[in-house]
């Protein structure tokens, strides 16, 4: 009796001893892993590299999209170490995973929206394809981002009122605030008069707003003359085109239109009178 004793007291001892080295490896690998993941993540920020605000938004979102990615894997890490951890203290994990398994499978079921509202707005950041401050459109609605998470997007239209958008339903954006902005003036003239002289008085009047310092930061490239974009007996219509930078193009288009005008009144060149006359035809037989 005194030698089986101890011999039951070491085996207990080891087991103890086993499950003990199972959980501290359960743990350093779930250490590693968090590590690994904070490294990953990291990647994703994206610093500014000047003091703009568009690249300060930038940095600011991409360093939220990796603090979410960071902190979702995380979860999972430790919901997994958890479950492997479970039988060394004797308990029976097949039925807490299969009730975790159904539990995502209904939550799945009932959060497809937002996961897929999730997974666009994470490309919309990783993509780049707008940020807060720009200027977008979606299908007939425009207006200016406020907002941005990653799951909706919240634009300021021109009439002031907030709009509220899912990521998911952001398909086919239109960003109207990169690079350049684009404006066409279109001028009608009288038939009689010659189109010869009423170019060389458009060419004045781009040419004018072309080298005044006041308009040169707002200018990319133009105001060109493009020529006649279309005519008929009233007359023809005179097509210019100006590259502005992002958003200026409105303010610009008025300016060069009110050059045009004074030019034209110094010279007397008389506008064409354009009547829109709409034809509606009879959808009967015999038409």
């Amino acid at each position: 009796m005194n030698t089986t004793m101890p011999q039951q007291f070491l085996s207990w001892a080891e087991f103890k001893l086993a499950n003990a080295l199972h959980l501290a490896g359960i743990v350093l690998v779930a250490v590693i892993l968090n590590r690994l993941l904070r490294v990953t993540t990291n990647l994703i920020i994206k610093p500014a590299g000047s003091p703009a605000r568009s690249a300060q938004l930038r940095e600011q979102q991409t360093r939220t999209l990796a603090a979410v990615a960071y902190s979702t894997g995380s979860k999972l890490v430790w919901a997994a170490a958890l479950l492997m951890a479970l039988p060394e203290f004797g308990i029976n994990v097949t039925p807490v995973a299969a009730i975790a398994g159904l539990a995502s499978l209904a939550l799945g079921f009932g959060a497809q929206n937002t996961v897929r509202d999730i997974i666009s707005g994470f490309t919309i950041v990783m993509e780049d394809q707008f940020i807060v401050g720009d200027t977008i459109q979606f299908g007939t609605i425009v207006g200016r981002v406020e907002h941005l998470t990653l799951r909706r997007t919240v634009l300021r239209d021109p009439a002031g009122g907030l709009v509220t958008i899912a990521n998911g339903e952001l398909r086919v954006v239109c960003n109207l605030n990169r690079d350049w902005s684009q404006a066409f003036v279109d001028v009608g003239l009288a038939a009689e008069y010659p189109v010869e002289k009423a170019l060389a008085a458009f060419e004045t009047a781009a040419s004018g707003l072309r080298t005044d310092p006041a308009w040169a930061p707002a200018l990319m490239d133009g105001p060109r003359v493009l020529g006649v974009h279309s005519y008929d007996r009233t007359g023809c219509t005179v097509r210019l085109q100006v590259r502005t930078a992002p958003m200026r193009q409105d303010e610009v288009a008025r300016e060069l239109r009110r050059r045009i005008q004074m030019e034209f009144q110094k010279q007397g060149i008389p506008l064409a009178d354009v009547h829109r006359v709409e034809w509606k035809a009879d959808a009967g037989p015999g038409n």
